[in-house]
């Protein structure tokens, strides 16, 4: 008995609910040209466009029911911010609906020269802080899976000669002796050095491991006559902590 009225209630619902459907989203084509990025971009500049606009610049194209600032914001959305997106390898780029691996490509190349943008202004600069020394190594070293050793070689102004990579080790442990670290000064004539590296678990607080190889580099460097300003390990941004830990703030050297 309950059949029959039960199907005709449902009749005008499912209609109700076709009219209720959202409008398909506009096409960038469709937008008046002003508001189309890359017309924007042209007539106003870079600024004046939001990030999703500037992604969808590099984008191009979009899919099926959303455009490529659609695309942009689920990118943004899913990662949480142009920094988290920036970290992204090819295939966590790829994943994404609609951005196959030209397009995921083109975004970490962008991010790529954003960061050596970066890294060129801090070169120029005194590297005598673990927070410009952050600046310079966090975007990328965050990105990594596996813990990696770097030196910075400085010159007597403290200005960066170069960056070489030690050692890549695993999860949460890279394996380096002080004189592969030194080796690379060495052969720079670098007046100072700074050794730093990551930790992939976010948490930046140093090992035992961590202690006794600052503590091997501080004999080093005393044997070699080459300054060691800092040990700095990269963790991620946390409430209440700060995002590394540098042994000379703390007192070791």
């Amino acid at each position: 008995m309950w059949e029959r009225p039960l199907r005709r209630d449902l009749a005008p619902m499912k209609a109700s609910n076709r009219g209720t459907h959202a409008a398909p989203p506009i096409k960038i084509r469709e937008m008046p040209q002003d508001e189309r990025p890359r017309e924007k971009l042209l007539a106003r500049g870079a600024a004046a466009l939001t990030d999703p606009e500037l992604i969808a610049i590099l984008l191009r194209t979009g899919l099926p029911g959303a455009n490529a600032i659609d695309v942009a914001r689920q990118l943004l959305e899913r990662y949480g911010s142009l920094s988290g997106l920036s970290r992204c390898t090819v295939k966590e780029i790829e994943s994404i609906r609609g951005i196959g691996e030209a397009k995921a490509i083109q975004l970490v190349a962008a991010f790529g020269l954003g960061q050596r943008l970066a890294n060129e202004r801090l070169s120029r600069q005194k590297l005598d802080s673990p927070e410009l020394v952050h600046d310079l190594v966090a975007a990328e070293m965050r990105a990594l899976h596996k813990e990696s050793l770097r030196v910075i070689l400085l010159d007597t102004r403290y200005h960066l000669l170069r960056m070489e990579e030690v050692s890549l080790g695993s999860v949460n442990e890279s394996i380096a002796h002080p004189r592969d670290v030194f080796r690379p000064a060495v052969i720079s004539s670098a007046y100072a050095v700074i050794v730093v590296h990551n930790h992939p678990s976010g948490d930046p607080s140093p090992s035992q491991s961590d202690h006794s190889l600052t503590r091997r580099l501080v004999e080093a460097a005393e044997l070699l006559q080459i300054k060691l300003l800092d040990h700095i390990i990269i963790g991620a941004p946390a409430e209440g902590r700060l995002p590394y830990f540098s042994f000379k703030e703390a007192g070791v050297l």
